[in-house]
Protein backbone atom coordinates (compact mmCIF):
# COMPACT_ATOMS: atom_id res chain seq x y z
CA UNK A 1 0.00 0.00 0.00
CA UNK A 2 1.20 3.49 -0.81
CA UNK A 3 -0.30 6.90 0.08
CA UNK A 4 -0.72 7.85 -3.59
CA UNK A 5 -4.09 9.57 -3.15
CA UNK A 6 -3.46 11.61 -0.03
CA UNK A 7 -3.92 14.92 -1.79
CA UNK A 8 -7.47 13.94 -2.80
CA UNK A 9 -8.52 11.76 0.13
CA UNK A 10 -11.73 12.73 1.94
CA UNK A 11 -14.34 15.39 1.26
CA UNK A 12 -12.65 17.83 3.60
CA UNK A 13 -9.40 17.53 1.64
CA UNK A 14 -11.19 18.49 -1.60
CA UNK A 15 -12.94 21.45 -0.02
CA UNK A 16 -11.72 24.80 -1.35
CA UNK A 17 -11.54 26.00 2.27
CA UNK A 18 -8.68 23.63 3.04
CA UNK A 19 -5.58 25.77 3.75
CA UNK A 20 -2.85 25.73 1.15
CA UNK A 21 -0.32 24.71 3.81
CA UNK A 22 -2.26 21.55 4.62
CA UNK A 23 -2.63 20.71 0.92
CA UNK A 24 1.12 21.14 0.51
CA UNK A 25 1.68 18.83 3.49
CA UNK A 26 -0.53 16.15 1.88
CA UNK A 27 1.35 16.47 -1.39
CA UNK A 28 4.67 16.01 0.36
CA UNK A 29 3.43 12.90 2.20
CA UNK A 30 2.27 11.38 -1.09
CA UNK A 31 5.79 11.75 -2.48
CA UNK A 32 7.44 9.54 0.17
CA UNK A 33 9.07 6.41 -1.20
CA UNK A 34 8.52 3.43 1.08
CA UNK A 35 10.95 0.53 1.37
CA UNK A 36 9.48 -2.78 0.15
CA UNK A 37 9.39 -4.41 3.59
CA UNK A 38 6.89 -1.81 4.85
CA UNK A 39 3.22 -1.67 3.87
CA UNK A 40 1.78 1.84 4.13
CA UNK A 41 -1.76 3.08 3.59
CA UNK A 42 -4.39 5.60 4.61
CA UNK A 43 -6.40 4.96 7.80
CA UNK A 44 -9.20 7.00 9.42
CA UNK A 45 -7.90 10.16 11.06
CA UNK A 46 -9.09 11.55 14.41
CA UNK A 47 -11.83 14.12 13.90
CA UNK A 48 -11.81 16.16 17.12
CA UNK A 49 -8.15 16.89 17.80
CA UNK A 50 -7.67 19.49 15.08
CA UNK A 51 -9.61 21.17 12.26
CA UNK A 52 -7.67 19.09 9.70
CA UNK A 53 -5.97 15.72 10.04
CA UNK A 54 -4.58 12.84 8.04
CA UNK A 55 -3.46 9.44 9.30
CA UNK A 56 -1.38 6.60 7.87
CA UNK A 57 -0.96 3.04 9.05
CA UNK A 58 2.15 0.94 8.45
CA UNK A 59 3.19 -2.62 9.15
CA UNK A 60 6.16 -4.91 8.71
CA UNK A 61 5.43 -8.59 8.12
CA UNK A 62 7.64 -11.66 8.37
CA UNK A 63 7.77 -13.09 4.83
CA UNK A 64 8.63 -16.54 6.22
CA UNK A 65 5.67 -16.78 8.59
CA UNK A 66 3.22 -19.59 7.79
CA UNK A 67 0.34 -18.14 9.77
CA UNK A 68 -0.85 -14.70 8.66
CA UNK A 69 -1.90 -13.94 12.24
CA UNK A 70 1.71 -14.37 13.37
CA UNK A 71 3.25 -12.63 10.36
CA UNK A 72 3.23 -9.09 11.74
CA UNK A 73 6.55 -8.04 13.26
CA UNK A 74 5.71 -4.40 13.85
CA UNK A 75 2.94 -1.89 13.22
CA UNK A 76 2.75 1.88 13.38
CA UNK A 77 0.54 4.90 12.91
CA UNK A 78 1.54 8.37 11.75
CA UNK A 79 -0.95 11.21 12.24
CA UNK A 80 -0.72 14.82 11.15
CA UNK A 81 -2.87 17.38 12.99
CA UNK A 82 -3.20 20.83 11.46
CA UNK A 83 -4.72 23.96 12.95
CA UNK A 84 -4.29 27.06 10.75
CA UNK A 85 -4.83 29.29 13.77
CA UNK A 86 -2.04 27.61 15.70
CA UNK A 87 -2.23 25.65 18.92
CA UNK A 88 -0.88 26.96 22.21
CA UNK A 89 0.41 23.57 23.38
CA UNK A 90 2.05 22.81 20.04
CA UNK A 91 3.70 26.23 19.64
CA UNK A 92 2.83 25.95 15.96
CA UNK A 93 0.21 24.87 13.45
CA UNK A 94 1.28 21.31 12.61
CA UNK A 95 1.63 18.43 15.05
CA UNK A 96 2.95 14.99 14.11
CA UNK A 97 1.89 12.06 16.26
CA UNK A 98 3.43 8.62 16.02
CA UNK A 99 2.71 5.27 17.63
CA UNK A 100 4.43 1.95 17.02
CA UNK A 101 4.48 -1.51 18.52
CA UNK A 102 7.03 -4.19 17.73
CA UNK A 103 8.16 -7.56 18.99
CA UNK A 104 11.73 -7.36 20.25
CA UNK A 105 14.50 -9.44 21.79
CA UNK A 106 13.49 -10.89 25.16
CA UNK A 107 16.88 -10.01 26.65
CA UNK A 108 16.26 -6.31 26.03
CA UNK A 109 13.45 -6.14 28.58
CA UNK A 110 16.09 -6.13 31.33
CA UNK A 111 18.38 -3.66 29.57
CA UNK A 112 18.17 -0.38 31.49
CA UNK A 113 19.46 1.54 28.47
CA UNK A 114 17.01 0.14 25.94
CA UNK A 115 14.42 2.88 26.42
CA UNK A 116 17.04 5.55 25.80
CA UNK A 117 18.24 3.72 22.70
CA UNK A 118 14.69 3.37 21.36
CA UNK A 119 14.03 7.07 21.93
CA UNK A 120 17.26 7.93 20.12
CA UNK A 121 15.89 6.13 17.05
CA UNK A 122 13.38 8.96 16.75
CA UNK A 123 15.63 11.90 17.57
CA UNK A 124 18.38 10.62 15.29
CA UNK A 125 15.97 9.89 12.44
CA UNK A 126 14.41 13.35 12.60
CA UNK A 127 17.87 14.86 12.42
CA UNK A 128 19.11 12.55 9.66
CA UNK A 129 16.02 13.22 7.53
CA UNK A 130 16.25 16.98 7.99
CA UNK A 131 12.82 17.13 9.62
CA UNK A 132 12.83 20.53 11.31
CA UNK A 133 10.84 20.30 14.52
CA UNK A 134 10.49 21.35 18.16
CA UNK A 135 8.43 20.55 21.28
CA UNK A 136 9.02 16.81 21.02
CA UNK A 137 7.89 14.39 23.72
CA UNK A 138 6.88 10.79 24.17
CA UNK A 139 7.24 7.48 25.98
CA UNK A 140 8.91 4.12 25.46
CA UNK A 141 7.25 1.10 27.06
CA UNK A 142 8.53 -2.48 27.25
CA UNK A 143 6.11 -5.30 27.98
CA UNK A 144 6.99 -8.93 28.74
CA UNK A 145 4.29 -11.59 28.30
CA UNK A 146 4.14 -15.28 29.16
CA UNK A 147 1.46 -17.51 27.63
CA UNK A 148 -0.04 -20.43 29.55
CA UNK A 149 -2.25 -23.36 28.66
CA UNK A 150 -3.62 -23.60 25.15
CA UNK A 151 -3.21 -19.94 24.21
CA UNK A 152 -1.54 -19.88 20.79
CA UNK A 153 1.73 -18.09 20.21
CA UNK A 154 5.27 -18.12 21.59
CA UNK A 155 5.58 -18.99 25.26
CA UNK A 156 7.52 -15.81 26.03
CA UNK A 157 7.40 -12.54 24.13
CA UNK A 158 8.58 -8.99 24.62
CA UNK A 159 7.04 -5.97 22.90
CA UNK A 160 8.20 -2.38 22.73
CA UNK A 161 5.81 0.53 22.27
CA UNK A 162 6.90 4.01 21.31
CA UNK A 163 4.53 6.98 21.43
CA UNK A 164 5.75 10.39 20.36
CA UNK A 165 4.57 13.75 19.13
CA UNK A 166 6.38 16.80 17.85
CA UNK A 167 5.65 20.09 16.12
CA UNK A 168 6.74 20.23 12.49
CA UNK A 169 8.17 23.39 10.99
CA UNK A 170 7.16 23.97 7.38
CA UNK A 171 5.11 21.76 5.04
CA UNK A 172 7.78 19.25 4.00
CA UNK A 173 6.18 16.47 6.03
CA UNK A 174 7.73 13.86 3.77
CA UNK A 175 10.84 14.24 5.92
CA UNK A 176 8.86 13.61 9.09
CA UNK A 177 7.09 10.54 7.69
CA UNK A 178 10.40 9.20 6.37
CA UNK A 179 11.89 9.61 9.85
CA UNK A 180 9.01 7.73 11.48
CA UNK A 181 9.28 4.90 8.95
CA UNK A 182 12.99 4.72 9.77
CA UNK A 183 12.06 4.31 13.44
CA UNK A 184 9.64 1.56 12.46
CA UNK A 185 12.38 -0.20 10.52
CA UNK A 186 14.71 -0.05 13.52
CA UNK A 187 12.01 -1.40 15.84
CA UNK A 188 11.29 -4.24 13.41
CA UNK A 189 14.98 -5.11 13.12
CA UNK A 190 15.20 -4.31 9.41
CA UNK A 191 18.68 -3.78 7.93
CA UNK A 192 19.54 -0.31 6.60
CA UNK A 193 17.95 0.35 3.19
CA UNK A 194 19.95 -1.27 0.42
CA UNK A 195 21.66 -3.74 2.74
CA UNK A 196 20.92 -7.43 2.16
CA UNK A 197 21.37 -9.84 5.03
CA UNK A 198 22.93 -13.14 3.96
CA UNK A 199 20.80 -16.23 4.35
CA UNK A 200 21.92 -19.85 4.11
CA UNK A 201 21.41 -19.93 0.35
CA UNK A 202 23.48 -16.78 -0.09
CA UNK A 203 26.46 -18.39 1.62
CA UNK A 204 26.68 -21.33 -0.75
CA UNK A 205 29.94 -21.10 -2.60
CA UNK A 206 31.05 -18.08 -0.54
CA UNK A 207 34.32 -19.84 0.24
CA UNK A 208 35.43 -19.25 -3.34
CA UNK A 209 34.93 -15.49 -3.17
Amino acid sequence: MEPRNLADAGDRDRDDAVPAAFRAALDSLAAVRVRPEIELGRIPAPQRLAPFAVALGARVADPEADDEDDAEIASARFIVLFDPDGHEAWHGTTRCVGYLSAATDEELVDDAMFSEVAWSWLTDALGDCGATHHTVGGTVTRTASTRFGELAGPEHSVDVELRASWTAVGTDLDRHLAAWLEVLGNAAGLPPPGVHLLGPSDRVGSETL
